[in-house]
């Protein structure tokens, strides 16, 4: 089969891509992976990937790495884990960074990443489309206007690309300010207003906080049964003592001794309107992918009554909501702390390695990393960033080894 193509410049064999396309739009042909996504996953795989002295290139959909962070967060997000098990491969947050890094300090370290690693995304690029051409042996990337062309394709476009709404029962009739957690910024724009929250994960918890501590009356939805866990273990984070007890106990035990230690620290959640699942918090997270709370000083607030626990929504009415009780409150604005939901189904056209339904990696971790065809995921794990970081380590290395025996032989056009 014919077909003409546009080569992508390499720039002095750094790895680094420029758009050279013509005014006949052919498709572009990349000589090394296209990496979608320049969140924390992308940045990473592309750091590793220059390590190797692979050249990529790189698809962003908004104007600025770490999107998500800058754009979508609340401005008194922190890192809930230790900045330790957050870095990313090859460059440590600097030494003047706390333990738990804000919201700032994060967006500051992805952009000096970036740099460090002169990784520079073609940003406001929107896949559309991605298709493996067994003909061809290549994978065809339509975004905005151009496609490209390229032998290995890297998703790196997160668990959490699009707000999730749910679908209860009047919410379009509510005539206050109803916004996802996405659009909330600062509890001071709330302040003296009787708000609900809906959603008790980490967002929801935080975001409960930050309002009380603005002077808001909060309420707190909580319909389903969760885990909340101190951040910290006598003065040591939680996760990294977990993690170290995996090392010699099976995951039941350990799930108990976290048990144990919430506990005595944070008293009984049950009495304040909180159910624990019958299967521990590690257990769980191992299982459904769902994460424990880690509680950053919301249910000291919950205890002393500032933030109040209400049952599940049944349906909105125009001026409040009712709940799953009968029970029947107004409030001034609601805050849907819904979570987010990734939509690599909507454009990846593909359904073995991905699941079509939820589009996450059909196996688990650790081998959620490596499709058929050159087919690559990156952040997928449910894992976090230290999840992130491995699979990129692992993507990397492997395109690497390839490269090498693949393409040594071949001269990039000028």
């Amino acid at each position: 089969m014919e077909m003409h193509t546009t080569t992508i410049q390499e720039d002095k064999g750094d790895g680094i891509f420029h758009k050279a396309m013509n005014s006949e739009s052919k498709p572009v042909w990349i000589p090394g992976p296209v990496i979608i996504g320049a969140g924390p996953s992308g940045l990473a795989v592309a750091a590793c990937l220059k390590e190797r002295g692979v050249p990529f290139l790189m698809l962003e959909k908004e104007s600025c790495v770490g999107s998500l962070w800058r754009l979508k967060t609340y401005n008194r997000l922190q890192l809930h884990l230790p900045k330790e098990t957050c870095k990313l491969p090859h460059m440590p947050f600097p030494p003047e960074v706390p333990a738990y890094p804000t919201k700032k300090q994060f967006i500051s370290y992805l952009e000096a990443y970036a740099k460090h690693f002169a990784i520079e995304p073609m940003f406001r690029q929107e896949v559309q489309s991605a298709i493996y051409d067994a003909r061809m042996g290549f994978w065809r990337v339509q975004a905005n206007e151009s496609e490209f062309l390229c032998r290995w394709f890297i998703v790196a476009t997160g668990e959490n690309a699009e707000p999730v709404l749910p679908n209860i029962e009047g919410i379009s009739d509510f005539k206050g300010s109803l916004i996802h957690t996405s659009r909330y910024k600062d509890g001071a724009d709330f302040e003296g207003q009787k708000v609900l929250v809906v959603g008790c994960g980490n967002s929801g918890m935080e975001i409960s906080l930050d309002l009380c501590n603005n002077d808001a009356q909060v309420s707190l939805a909580v319909r389903d049964k969760l885990h909340i866990l101190p951040r910290e273990i006598l003065g040591r984070s939680t996760f990294c003592i977990s993690t170290w007890l995996l090392n010699w106990f099976p995951v039941k035990l350990v799930d108990r001794f976290l048990l144990v230690c919430s506990q005595v620290i944070l008293g009984d959640t049950h009495k304040m309107g909180i159910r624990r699942p019958k299967i521990g918090p590690l257990e769980q997270k191992k299982s459904t992918g769902k994460t424990p709370v880690l509680d950053v000083g919301a249910f000291s607030k919950i205890k002393s009554g500032k933030i109040k626990v209400v049952c599940g929504v049944q349906r909105f009415t125009a001026n409040g909501a009712e709940f799953v009780d009968g029970q029947v409150e107004n409030f001034d604005s609601v805050i849907l702390a819904t979570g987010y939901r990734n939509n690599v189904a909507s454009w990846l056209k593909e359904d073995s390695f991905f699941n079509d339904k939820e589009g996450y990696p059909r196996n688990p971790f650790p081998d959620n990393w490596k499709g058929k065809n050159g087919l690559y995921s990156v952040g997928f794990a449910r894992s976090g960033l230290l999840g992130s970081s491995i699979d990129a380590q692992r993507v990397a290395e492997d395109i690497a080894r390839q490269w090498s025996s693949e393409t040594k032989h071949l001269r990039i056009e000028s």
